[in-house]
């Protein structure tokens, strides 16, 4: 037990010796005087010369935008699904940017589903789909009154067929401006 509470005073004094700090406290921490500068010269009364300015362009966004977006205006999507596929994110981004630079301009989005399925069933999939595309751009700051989620379903395909490659093209969003 002695032997114990030994052991266990060395390892205290030991972690109080760490612990120990070389700095004085009760010395006065030193100050440093500096010269005071003189305040820049003023430029002279008399003549001065004009400075020279520079043309800055002035840049469009609605513009650069609208270039950006003019034939990317289909979000497409996978069979039964309402996820946005990771392809089409950096063109909701640009419409996110159109949006957000001009707080006027809205959006109807407008889903869509292939020929498959009931009336019903295709007209939910179209809205879930079309609000989802509503999210991602609300999610990136667009106003939630400057878009419209609205479905048609499988009623406006945008290709005529019952292949798979006429299905992928009828499941989509369309971006269009109000």
């Amino acid at each position: 037990m002695k032997l114990t509470r030994f052991a266990l005073t060395l390892i205290a004094a030991a972690a109080l010796a760490g612990c120990a700090s070389s700095v004085k406290l009760d010395d006065p921490a030193p100050v440093v005087t500096a010269e005071p500068t003189a305040p820049p010269a003023a430029p002279p009364q008399g003549k001065t010369e004009p400075m020279a300015q520079t043309k800055v362009a002035t840049i469009d966004l609605n513009a650069q935008y609208t270039e950006q977006v003019r034939d990317k205006r289909v979000v497409y999507f996978d069979f039964d699904s309402d996820a946005v596929r990771e392809e089409f994110r950096p063109l909701i981004e640009v419409h996110a940017k159109r949006l957000n630079n001009n707080q006027k301009l809205a959006l109807s989005l407008e889903g869509n589903t292939d020929e498959r399925g009931g009336r019903e069933y295709n007209l939910a999939l179209g809205q879930r789909r079309a609000e989802a595309v509503a999210k991602s751009l609300t999610l990136l700051g667009v106003g939630a009154g400057q878009v419209e989620a609205v479905s048609f379903g499988k009623e406006r395909p945008a290709v005529q067929g019952s292949t798979e490659e006429a299905w992928s093209k009828n499941r989509r969003v369309e971006l269009k401006d109000k």
